[in-house]
C-alpha cells in the first residue's frame, strides 16, 4: 500500500523525537548567576555558617539573592542579575577573608528529574558566556638552561661517586657543560662514564690554554625533546591549578610550539583568574652555603617576607618542584602552620643523598617567580608599550635538617595559613617546567555576552519565523508539515549538541541559521516533485510516492557535498571554525532525517491508505 509506513518505522521515529524532545528541554532553563565559595586549601570544607555570613554581608549590600545551597564541600550563592557578580564577589570575599576563595560562576537550574537522565544544557563558549581569555609564551631559552643546570649538577655527583677528580662543570650558553680535568685519564674515565650514561649528548675532547676540555653537547633531538617535554609539563600544571580551585568548564590547550591559551568561562576579575592559574613560578631545594665556601659556588637571595634579611645558599640544586608528588598543609606541635611534602622516588633519593651529609646544616626553599611589566616610553614622539620579563628569587624557607630526608618530609618556617596553603597547592598542582607570561588576556563581560546570546537568538528567530511563513503561504497544507518537521529538527538538533556536549558559540549560532534556511531545501525539492507529477496527471498517492522517492538522490547528493565541507572545516580549522562546523554537521543529519522521515511519516498519517480527492499543496489542486 502507497504511503504507508510500517509500525516499527513509525515507532523508531517516535522514539527519536521523545528522545530530542526530553534532552532539548534543559535548554529552556538558562543558569543561573552565582557566585561559589570554595576552601583556599582542600581541607577547608565550607559550612553554614560562613555561608551565613556571606548572606548576610549580601543582604546588607542590598544585592538580590535568589537562593543558596551548600554543595558537597562548596557553597553556592545564586543571584538574580549579572550585574551584581562582580560586587557579590569582591564583597564576600572581603567577609570570609582569605581562608576562602570567592569565584563567579554559573549554576545550571536544570530540573533534578532531568539531570537524573543525564541531560543538560549546551554548553556556551567563551564569548556567549563570558570570562576570561589568556595566552601564555613558554620560554623555550630558560627550559634549556634549567635542564643543562639540573643536568650539571647530576653528572657532576657521578663523577665524585666514582671519584673523578674534575673542575668547571659549568653550563655555557643552553647546550653545552664544560668540564676540565687535569690528566687524560680522568677525563677519558669522565667520557665513557657520560656516554655510557647520557646518550642525549654529543661528547667533545678538547685542549684550550694548556686544560684538557671535555665538552658536553645537547642533540637537536634532545633539545626538541626538552622544549615539547616543557610545554606539555606547563599544560598540566595549569590543567592541575585550574582543576585544584573547581573553575567550571575551563580551556587549557596548546597553541603552536612555545604558547598556551587559557580561557575560564564564567570569571569576570583578570586578577582573580591570574591568582586562579597560580604564580607562574617554580621552586628549588638547595643547602645553605658553608661560610667558607667560594664565592663563585654560591649566590645570594632575599626572604620573600623580608627584603632586607638575606642568605647564601648554594649553587647546586637538589630538586625542584617537579619531584614533588604531593603537599598538604598542616600544623607543627607549636601550631604554627607547616606543609608536609611527598616526593617521587627520584626525588626522594636526591633528597636523601643530599641530606645524609648535611645534618644541623640549614635547607631553603627558592621561590622563583617569573613576572611581565609594561612600561610606556615617547619613542620618535609616539607613545609606545615596552614590555620587560623580570624573574625574582626569594627564599620562602630556611630550615635546619635534624635527620636525613627522604620521600616525606616537611617545611616550616611560614607566617601564615594562607602562605601555607598557597604553597601546598603550587606544589600539589605542579611546578612549572620553564617560565610562562602572559603576552595576552582579554576579559569578556557577562553584558557582552548575554548581548551576542539575544542578537543570536533573534536571528535564529527570525530566519525561522520567515522560512515558516514562506512554506506557509506557498505550499498551503504540505507547507504546515514541512513547518511541524523544521521545528522539530531545530528540537533535534539542540538535544544533539547537548548530549554530545557540544559547546555552542558564535559562529555555531550562524550555523543554526544556516541550517534553518537549508533544512527546508528538502521539502521544497519534494513538493516541487510533487507538483511536476501533479501536472502530469499523476494521482496524488502516486504523485507523493514519486516525490519523496525521486527526490531522495538530489537531497541526499547536496547534503553529503555540504556535510563533507562542514568535515573538513572541523578537521583543519580551530575555535570558531570549529563552532561553526560542528552545529553545520549536526543541522545536516537532523534535517535530513526530519526532511525525509519524519514529514514522510506526517504526510502518511495524513493521506495514507485512504482515498484522495485534492492535495493542499499550492498552486492548482489536483483532483483524482
Amino acid at each position: 500500500m502507497l504511503n504507508k509506513y510500517p509500525l516499527w518505522k513509525n515507532l523508531i521515529i517516535l522514539f527519536a523525537l521523545v528522545i530530542g524532545f526530553v534532552y532539548a528541554l534543559p535548554n529552556l532553563y538558562p543558569d543561573d548567576f552565582a557566585v561559589q565559595i570554595t576552601g583556599a586549601r582542600s581541607s577547608t570544607e565550607v559550612d553554614q555558617r560562613a555561608l551565613d555570613r556571606a548572606l548576610g554581608a549580601l543582604e546588607d549590600a542590598g544585592i538580590d539573592i535568589k537562593s543558596s545551597a551548600l554543595q558537597e564541600r562548596n557553597g553556592l550563592i545564586r543571584l538574580t542579575s549579572a550585574e551584581d557578580q562582580p560586587d557579590a564577589r569582591k564583597l564576600v570575599q572581603a567577609t570570609l577573608g582569605r581562608e576562602y576563595l570567592v569565584a563567579l560562576n554559573m549554576a545550571p537550574s536544570t530540573p533534578d528529574w532531568l539531570r537524573n537522565l543525564g541531560a543538560g544544557p549546551m554548553k556556551l563558549g567563551l564569548d556567549l558566556r563570558g570570562g576570561v581569555h589568556f595566552l601564555l609564551e613558554v620560554d623555550m631559552d630558560s627550559a634549556l638552561e634549567q635542564r643543562l643546570e639540573a643536568m650539571a649538577s647530576q653528572i657532576k655527583r657521578e663523577l665524585r661517586d666514582e671519584r673523578i677528580r674534575y673542575r668547571g662543570g659549568e653550563r655555557q650558553g643552553q647546550r653545552d657543560i664544560v668540564f676540565s680535568f687535569r690528566d687524560e685519564s680522568a677525563r677519558d674515565e669522565a667520557f665513557n662514564l657520560v656516554k655510557r650514561q647520557h646518550n642525549q649528548f654529543l661528547l667533545d675532547e678538547r685542549t684550550e690554554g694548556g686544560q684538557l676540555l671535555l665538552v658536553l653537547t645537547l642533540s637537536e633531538a634532545e633539545v626538541k625533546s626538552i622544549q615539547d617535554y616543557a610545554l606539555e609539563q606547563n599544560l598540566t600544571t595549569i590543567r592541575n591549578r585550574v582543576n585544584e580551585l573547581g573553575v567550571a568548564e575551563p580551556l587549557v590547550q596548546r597553541q603552536g610550539a612555545d604558547r598556551i591559551i587559557v580561557e575560564l568561562p564564567g570569571v569576570q576579575d583578570t586578577a582573580q583568574a591570574k591568582r586562579i592559574l597560580g604564580a607562574t613560578a617554580n621552586l628549588e631545594f638547595r643547602l645553605e652555603a658553608r661560610p667558607d665556601a667560594a664565592t663563585s659556588t654560591t649566590e645570594v637571595y632575599p626572604f620573600r617576607d623580608n627584603e632586607n634579611r638575606t642568605a647564601r645558599l648554594e649553587r647546586e640544586v637538589i630538586v625542584t618542584g617537579n619531584n614533588v608528588s604531593n603537599a598538604q598543609q598542616a600544623f607543627d606541635e607549636n601550631g604554627q602552620p607547616q606543609v608536609n611534602i611527598t616526593m617521587d622516588a627520584v626525588g626522594g633519593d636526591l633528597m636523601h643523598r643530599a641530606t645524609r651529609n648535611a645534618i644541623k646544616r640549614r635547607m631553603a626553599v627558592l621561590f622563583i617567580e617569573f613576572k611581565t611589566e609594561t612600561d610606556e616610553q615617547i619613542v620618535d614622539g609616539k607613545v609606545q608599550t615596552v614590555e620587560k620579563r623580570i624573574v625574582e628569587r626569594s627564599i620562602i624557607s630556611l630550615a635546619t635538617i635534624q635527620s636525613a630526608l627522604g620521600s616525606s618530609f616537611r617545611i616550616t618556617g611560614l607566617d601564615s595559613i594562607p602562605e601555607a596553603s598557597e604553597l601546598a597547592l603550587l606544589l600539589r598542582a605542579g611546578s612549572l617546567a620553564a617560565p610562562m607570561y602572559f603576552v595576552q588576556e582579554r576579559t569578556i563581560g557577562p553584558s557582552l555576552g548575554q548581548k551576542n546570546i539575544d542578537a543570536g537568538v533573534m536571528s535564529v528567530a527570525l530566519g525561522f519565523a520567515l522560512v515558516l511563513l514562506y512554506m506557509l503561504v506557498y505550499y498551503r497544507g504540505f507547507g504546515l508539515v514541512a513547518n511541524f518537521a523544521l521545528t522539530l529538527n531545530l528540537m533535534l538538533l539542540v538535544a544533539c549538541m547537548s548530549i554530545l556536549s557540544a559547546t555552542l558559540t558564535l559562529p555555531g549560532i550562524a550555523g543554526i541559521v544556516l541550517t534553518v534556511g537549508m533544512a527546508v531545501d528538502a521539502n521544497v525539492l519534494i513538493f516541487e516533485r510533487i507538483r511536476e507529477e501533479l501536472r502530469a496527471g499523476v494521482p496524488p498517492q502516486s504523485a507523493i510516492n514519486a516525490g519523496y522517492s525521486r527526490a531522495f538522490v538530489s537531497i541526499f547528493d547536496a547534503n553529503i557535498t555540504t556535510l563533507l565541507v562542514a568535515v573538513i572545516l572541523f578537521a583543519m580549522g580551530s575555535g570558531p571554525v570549529k563552532g561553526f562546523a560542528v552545529t553545520l554537521c549536526l543541522g545536516i543529519l537532523t534535517s535530513m532525517f526530519s526532511g525525509l522521515m519524519v514529514s514522510r511519516s506526517i504526510v502518511n498519517l495524513v493521506y495514507g491508505g485512504r482515498k484522495v480527492e485534492k492535495l493542499s499543496i499550492g498552486g492548482k489542486l489536483a483532483n483524482v
